[in-house]
């Protein structure tokens, strides 16, 4: 009786929990929020000062009282009360027309494909005491490929690199399942901090990170392009104290990324050489997806092709791919309901 009464009070809900964003899916309506994951607490009163966009202007900036985080690390829960806070805060935002008091949806959240049972069930156990009544889990390639559109069910080999802020997670998909997968710490945030070592080594520049990602999507690129880009970086001087500008190219933030660029390249020949031959044949005709926030870096798909050898595209609209196939998952449980995870047999009951 309960299951039902608070499944008319509830949306049921699709997460994608990243280290730098997490997207929220709405059954009926769509993705309805796109929020940096970062929580602001009050640590004198436990109270909640800000979440997403407000909390992202708080970091670096607070007094001791009040701490900005982010609750998330490559993926895994880093601070579950935190974590819990924001899930919470999510479903009353999505119930909000009505009573979030009797909100308690089932919830489909993405997670990594190298994560420990005890990993997952504290993301379960997250959910649940923000006041979801159902928690299931989907591998996060897996999502990303359904909403790539790929023909994942068929006895084909589909390839997918789901490039995060935290977090790259890749795979080889076929029959429904991953074949062959990895998740790698070789994400948008690695890069940020390679960027930050060069300008401070070669320039003398302290740059934080968040001015370090402005720089890298204004002119940062993996491969050489036709235009020529520059920008300002100012920061504080390593010698002085003080504030100081320069300015730096294209050229030389393409330098500074071609480290993690390089070791990604390289896992990914791990994972191909860890898949059965007829599969390498299939990916090496029909090519590399790519998808994730960090796949919006400028020429990073005719970098992995020229470095690879194989063809490489990115998905449209990448940053959403993850959150769009735990949507279509959702619209359709009962047909897809057999890709889905669990620790808990029945949806419970919350008297």
């Amino acid at each position: 009786m309960f299951k039902r009464l608070f499944g008319k009070f509830s949306k049921d809900m699709g997460l994608d929990l990243g280290t730098t964003n997490t997207l929220v899916y709405v059954s009926g309506k769509g993705i309805l929020m796109n929020e940096p994951s970062v929580i602001a607490i009050n640590t004198k009163t436990d109270q909640i000062l800000a979440i997403g966009e407000e909390a992202v202007k708080m970091l670096g900036k607070t007094p001791p009282h009040i701490t900005a985080t982010r609750p998330l690390a490559h993926g895994i829960i880093s601070d579950f009360e935190a974590v819990e806070k924001m899930l919470g805060y999510f479903i009353d935002k999505v119930h909000k027309e009505g009573s979030s008091i009797f909100a308690h949806p089932r919830i489909i959240t993405s997670t990594p494909i190298e994560i420990t049972g005890v990993e997952k069930k504290a993301i379960e156990d997250a959910a649940l005491q923000a006041g979801a009544r159902k928690v299931y889990l989907i591998e996060e390639p897996l999502a990303a490929a359904i909403g790539a559109r790929l023909p994942i069910q068929e006895a084909t080999g589909s390839m997918i690199v789901n490039i995060g802020g935290g977090l790259t997670e890749v795979a080889v998909i076929s029959l429904g399942g991953i074949v062959t997968g990895r998740s790698l710490t070789i994400a948008g945030e690695e890069l940020n901090k390679n960027l930050i070592h060069y300008v401070q080594s070669e320039m003398g520049i302290l740059l934080g990170e968040g001015t370090a990602e402005q720089l890298k999507l204004r002119i940062g690129s993996a491969y050489p392009t036709k235009e020529t880009y520059e920008a300002k970086v100012r920061g504080r001087d390593i010698t002085t104290g003080l504030p100081r500008e320069a300015v730096i190219t294209d050229g030389q933030v393409r330098e500074a990324l071609q480290r993690p660029l390089k070791a990604l390249v390289e896992s990914l020949k791990d994972v191909l050489e860890m898949t059965p031959p007829e599969l390498v044949a299939e990916i090496y005709q029909k090519g590399i997806v790519l998808c994730g926030g960090t796949a919006l870096l400028r020429g990073i798909d005719k970098y992995l092709s020229a470095e690879l050898r194989i063809p490489a595209n990115v998905v449209d609209d990448p940053q959403t791919a993850v959150i769009r196939g735990i949507g279509i998952v959702l619209e359709n449980f009962e047909q897809l309901k057999g890709m889905l995870t669990s620790s808990i047999d029945d949806e419970i009951d919350i008297r």
